[in-house]
């Protein structure tokens, strides 16, 4: 027996806050979310899922709701055409209320974003919550690839061992933020920036098998 399958609703949502200009092989932390996003779009409505999309910082910039017509995916593709970082910090709380004002039906959200620490992690979980309450929230940030090889490479020197010590504490803290949130129910994606788009399309494709939204 073949069953058609549920026409669902999926967001991307980019954080364009100044967190997102690390820059790792000539491109930033955004310009990887932007690529992933476009890649993962495309993915989405050949599964003929609606495809919607909001750029946030201090406030909030493309507004998309999902859908899933011939035009959406030139609608996304002109939405994130040039966009910028903002030297500002990220609104999470105006994030929650916008997403709790403009998407009504229970969706798949994707958030890329860039926890600076655990500090700026726990400050946002409050919104996160809340958003995963009505959502199936996952949280897309990244893990320096850079920083491994200065972690696990040997020292030739004292100052690439502190170094070294310096880059380990940093991967070791990106892990438990991400443990942190799965505590909290809040689903995480934590990659490297050249295995982002790998990394989103399974975590979709596992958790629309298991019809978990």
């Amino acid at each position: 027996q073949f069953q058609e399958e549920k026409s669902q609703h999926v967001y991307c949502i980019i954080d364009k806050s100044r967190t997102m200009q690390l820059e790792f092989e000539g491109l930033n932390i955004l310009d990887y979310s932007i690529n992933s996003t476009l890649v993962f779009a495309n993915i989405c409505l050949l599964k003929g899922d609606k495809f919607g999309l909001f750029t946030f910082s201090d406030k909030i910039g493309t507004q998309l709701p999902a859908d899933s017509n011939s035009s959406q995916m030139k609608l996304v593709m002109d939405s994130l055409y040039n966009q910028k970082t903002k030297f500002r910090d990220a609104n999470f709380e105006l994030l929650q209320s916008t997403i709790r004002q403009k998407i009504k039906t229970r969706s798949m959200i994707l958030l890329f974003s860039n926890f600076e620490n655990e500090f700026a992690m726990r400050r946002a979980l409050p919104y996160l919550q809340q958003i995963n309450k009505k959502h199936l929230l996952i949280i897309v940030f990244f893990q320096n690839s850079e920083l491994k090889e200065l972690a696990y490479s040997k020292p030739l020197s004292m100052n690439q061992l502190y170094t070294g010590v310096i880059a380990e504490r940093m991967i070791t803290m990106k892990a438990r933020m991400a443990r942190e949130l799965k505590q909290y129910g809040i689903q995480t994606i934590l990659t490297s920036p050249d295995e982002l788009s790998a990394g989103v399309i399974n975590k979709y494709l596992e958790l629309k098998a298991r019809g978990s939204f």
